[in-house]
């Protein structure tokens, strides 16, 4: 099994499944492509029907979607340990990860992810509200489901895969976040596959753009 991923310090889409995979022990073969480099498109054409990452290769089978690659190998490899065993928490958690997938906006065009910096911005109201949002998210998942584990739905779950990047946002950005969401973000930056990501993103060279960055590989 192949998962194709861009630049670790950007790559934010990139992340979530492989975070998945490492956090599991589940094998496979990471390929790393610099992204906006001479020739990418063309290296990325092999895997990926989008040109985009992250792209999940499986014997005859391949998904280009995070979320799809994370339910798949929730199912296959997991036994659905990805997702709580509750039906109606599973139908929560599943919530939760449908809307980092595909909302946040004013966060993914203002605050792109970047594990080796550290620097304050000025964001705008709608960035603002996205954040605000998103502690409330992490309020609440923490309030219903701390006595299960550290994390969001208790035990690890897809929604803390899908959520990391915007751990790691906060991080470069110094978010103000609740209490419960400080210890939330200090909990996932613990966590010894996120840690390892975090650790080779900060030993690639290459440099990006925020413009070069957009949306294909930070949303």
């Amino acid at each position: 099994m192949q998962l194709i991923i861009g630049n670790k310090n950007y790559s934010s889409w990139s992340l979530r499944p492989w975070l998945l995979l490492r956090h599991f022990d589940i094998p496979f073969e990471e390929v790393g492509i610099e992204l906006f480099t001479d020739g990418y498109e063309k290296k990325l054409a092999k895997y990926s029907p989008t040109l985009r990452v992250p792209v999940l290769k499986d014997g005859e089978i391949t998904i280009w979607d995070s979320l799809a690659i994370c339910e798949y190998l929730s199912e296959k490899y997991l036994e659905g340990a990805a997702l709580p065993k509750n039906m109606e928490e599973r139908a929560l958690c599943r919530a939760y990860c449908s809307e980092m997938h595909s909302g946040f906006m004013a966060i993914r065009s203002e605050m792109p992810m970047n594990c080796r910096a550290k620097k304050r911005l000025k964001i705008s109201s709608a960035a603002l509200a996205d954040c605000r949002r998103v502690d409330q998210l992490f309020s609440d998942a923490k309030a219903q489901f701390s006595q299960g584990g550290e994390y969001l739905f208790g035990e690890f779950s897809m929604a803390d895969c899908m959520f990391a990047p915007i751990v790691m946002r906060f991080t470069t950005y110094g978010i103000e976040l609740s209490e419960s969401s400080q210890e939330y973000v200090r909990i996932m930056l613990q966590n010894t596959a996120l840690s390892a990501w975090v650790e080779a993103a900060q030993n690639e060279s290459q440099i990006l753009t925020d413009f070069e960055l957009g949306d294909e590989i930070s949303p």
